[in-house]
């Protein structure tokens, strides 16, 4: 299957339980066909939830959920090593980690403790239980959730953590006519379930056929041109990782696969990097004052960039 056959597919699918959102699936799509994390930030009733369980359920792939609490611990995530009076003897009972896409929900309102519970598995595709190290199935993608609002009760996430996202999405307020669909389908009740339309087979496929994309020196350059003025901008106190070029390049392959190309092209770099970059930079407290945001700062850098030729 092609990348816009595949793209088009998940897209209508979702139309029976969404209105809008095009750009917030496709960069699902993208971080799932690049194997990276996600992290959706938005005010309550936006549907982040509802986008994400519906979007895994359009593959046919092994789906879990936790809402995050204050109590939540790390055991509730990963699992626990217990002594079962069945066998009489210690057994490890695995937590909801072990699955293929993992909604976590309200990632901010856990303690940094239970919220780093997941680096490993971010990072490594493996969880350890009392010294255990354990696969986690493969593809294995967090989606976690995120509400800007409120101040008390929540914890910041750990710049460690931040930069094992590859995407950070803000949700915005839909549209006029979007809402008002939104309104006339719930009035009518014709939101509908959604359905697997892409086997794992097809994403295999797809999986190997974004690890031929070609990726040429000039792209290569670009891509770290980028990273580079991150890291030599005196509004920002430090720049981005090696890790963040990594991200880079493996959603420009994934979002050229998506147009049926067979490379990149600098516009796939841009297009990905503002939602790679905005959560892994940190603005100096006097610009933070002056009400300069992270993504202006980024916009100024992709602006200034250019590609060598």
């Amino acid at each position: 299957m092609e990348g816009k056959e595949l793209l088009s597919k998940i897209e209508k699918e979702m139309e029976k339980c969404v209105v809008g959102k095009e750009e917030v699936i496709k960069l699902l799509l993208i971080s799932m066909l690049s194997k990276g994390h996600v992290l959706l930030e938005g005010i309550p009733g936006l549907a982040k939830t509802t986008i994400i369980k519906n979007f895994a359920k359009t593959f046919g792939l092994s789906f879990s959920r936790i809402q995050l609490t204050p109590d939540t611990m790390p055991s509730d995530i990963i699992g626990v090593y217990y002594y079962s009076e069945k066998t009489k003897d210690f057994a490890i009972k695995k937590g909801p980690i072990f699955t293929n896409i993992l909604l976590a929900d309200e990632i901010n309102r856990t303690p940094p403790k239970t919220q780093s519970a997941v680096l490993e598995s971010m990072q490594e595709g493996q969880a350890t239980i009392e010294g255990t190290s354990i696969k986690l199935p493969e593809p294995f993608i967090l989606m976690a959730t995120m509400n800007p609002l409120e101040a008390e009760g929540v914890y910041s996430l750990p710049e460690a953590q931040m930069d094992r996202f590859m995407f950070k999405i803000n949700l915005e307020y839909p549209k006029k006519d979007e809402e008002i669909t939104m309104l006339k389908k719930k009035y009518e009740g014709s939101f509908e379930t959604v359905n697997s339309v892409i086997s794992p087979e097809d994403l295999n496929e797809a999986f190997k056929k974004i690890f031929e994309i070609k990726v040429s020196d000039e792209i290569l350059e670009y891509i770290y041109e980028i990273v580079k003025l991150t890291r030599t901008d005196d509004r920002l106190l430090y720049g981005v990782s090696p890790r963040a070029s990594e991200q880079i390049l493996y959603a420009s392959r994934a979002l050229a696969y998506l147009n049926d190309r067979k490379y990149v092209i600098p516009d796939d770099v841009k297009e990905v990097s503002k939602y790679v970059l905005v959560h892994k930079i940190k603005l100096k407290i006097d610009y933070e004052i002056e009400g300069i945001l992270n993504k202006d700062v980024v916009k100024e850098i992709l602006d200034k960039a250019v590609v060598l030729k």
